[in-house]
């Protein structure tokens, strides 16, 4: 047998699914998810949720009748939990495009497990997002503000501010991760399809597969179509967050005011989404059964790159304090001593364990590959990633460069059902997602197996070497 592309034992590598997996296995281990009957726990966490974004919709809806000062912003904290969700959310975002767009091109094949719930993560999560600007303008019928208008007059926002660049890049980071998504879900869908055996199902998923027949010419079309739009997703996942930063950087605030920003939050931003993943991820593959096809291994992989960018954070706020100190700039100064030993000081501190702290457990191969502990460090991980946004945003605004305009932000219970409002929401979309699509990619996660390798089951006679077997050696073959 030609196993040149199977794992080399020898320098620790592991199979990618579990032992004894085949086509037909993966094909009913996520397919059976979709066609049985959801289980009454999928029908407990739906009806929550659905109550919770129904409850958000009530709080938006009461904010809209009598406006934003049902809100705990005040003079000086203009913005407060508004900007901190959005900020959140889109960063949350993050991960479902690294996983899917830049680690494809690097052609880690270990992303194939748990790339399409990150993507429906991506998508569901700037949703959320998007709620955010819409309803924190003041006058939400005026939100049309914000898309690129005829600008003749001068009469529509300034396009210079970052404001305005937050929805071209938002938006655009939406289109692509959609598009994204939806293609790799066109062969999964015929795979629906032609297992349906109920009219209205084959019908619809059908329509959702494009006609998709599994010919040479559709796959490499499919292909194509899939390394076009994962080159156009990278630039973005670098881009947006950027984008994002700039609303404070371009600023001239104290604790704003900072080219570190960019790479800041883009790590900040990897580092909360990797978190996101893998609680999802891991409960998940609890309830469903996906411990063949989700392993150890990637669970390991993962809470490496969460490692990583929770240092890059830590190396971050380090120099936030690094720079006001060299800076000699008096308001630098007190803005970083007053985050750290002022009246926030518990929110800082949460964000430094959480973000900080926490994650470096990690370093050992016994916390990396503990489930328990993996799914409480990605918890607290947003926690503190959500910690993190409040106090660059409050305590930023809330000791003015007055004494005499100095305050405290407290959020009123609006505030509370929106955020919260929000991540029923979420869950509800997840679950609807996991109900009716395949939540893993049953045709990319086929490719890792050894089956998939067009020299399979070709025996040469001779014993299988994994270090000799190169592709070289396999065309010598």
């Amino acid at each position: 047998m030609s196993s040149w592309n199977l794992p080399i034992k020898e320098i620790g590598e592991t199979p990618l699914v579990g032992e004894g997996t085949t086509f037909k296995s993966i094909t009913e281990t996520v397919s059976r998810v979709t066609e049985n009957k959801a289980p009454r726990g999928w029908w407990v966490a739906f009806l929550i949720a659905a109550s919770g974004a129904g409850i958000m919709g009530i709080a938006i809806g009461y904010l809209f009748y009598t406006g934003v000062g049902v809100w705990g912003n005040n003079s000086p904290v203009y913005w407060a939990w508004d900007i901190t969700n959005f900020v959140w959310w889109i960063g949350i975002g993050h991960a479902g495009t690294l996983i899917s767009a830049v680690l494809f091109l690097f052609r880690q094949k270990w992303r194939t497990a748990i790339n399409r719930f990150s993507e429906a993560m991506t998508i569901f999560a700037v949703i959320c997002a998007l709620i955010f600007p819409g309803i924190h303008v003041g006058r939400a019928w005026m939100a049309y503000y914000m898309l690129p208008l005829p600008n003749e007059m001068s009469i529509w926002p300034n396009f210079k501010s970052p404001l305005i660049w937050d929805v071209f890049a938002v938006s655009t980071y939406f289109t692509v991760s959609a598009l994204f998504w939806f293609v790799g879900l066109v062969p999964d869908f015929a795979t629906l399809r032609d297992r349906s055996r109920n009219k209205y199902r084959r019908m619809v998923y059908g329509f959702l597969a494009l006609g998709w027949r599994g010919a040479n010419r559709h796959w490499q079309n499919y292909e194509r179509a899939y390394l076009i739009l994962a080159a156009l997703s990278t630039p973005l996942v670098l881009s947006v967050h950027s984008v994002v930063s700039f609303d404070f950087a371009t600023s001239l605030l104290p604790g704003w005011h900072t080219t570190i920003f960019p790479p800041y939050f883009v790590a900040g931003a990897i580092f909360s989404g990797f978190g996101m993943v893998m609680t999802l991820m891991l409960l998940t593959r609890a309830v469903y059964g996906l411990r063949s096809i989700v392993m150890i291994k990637h669970i390991e992989l993962m809470n490496k790159i969460i490692l990583l960018t929770g240092s890059l954070v830590g190396y971050a706020y380090a120099m936030e304090f690094f720079i006001a100190w060299y800076g000699a700039n008096d308001y630098e100064r007190f803005l970083s001593m007053n985050r750290a030993f002022g009246p926030y000081w518990w929110a800082y501190w949460t964000m430094i364990t959480c973000n900080c702290v926490l994650p470096q457990l990690f370093w050992f191969k016994k916390m990396r590959t503990s489930i328990a502990v993996s799914f409480v460090i990605s918890i607290t991980v947003n926690i503190g990633m959500w910690f993190e946004r409040f106090v660059i945003i409050v305590t930023s605004l809330h000791r003015d460069f007055l004494p005499s305009s100095w305050g405290y932000y407290r959020p009123t219970l609006i505030d509370i059902f929106t955020y919260a409002g929000t991540i029923s929401f979420f869950f509800t979309a997840f679950l609807l997602f996991i109900r009716w699509v395949p939540m893993i990619a049953i045709a990319e996660v086929k490719g890792v197996l050894p089956e998939a390798d067009p020299h399979h089951g070709h025996d040469d006679g001779h014993a299988p070497d994994a270090r000799a077997h190169t592709p070289a050696h396999a065309e010598a073959e």
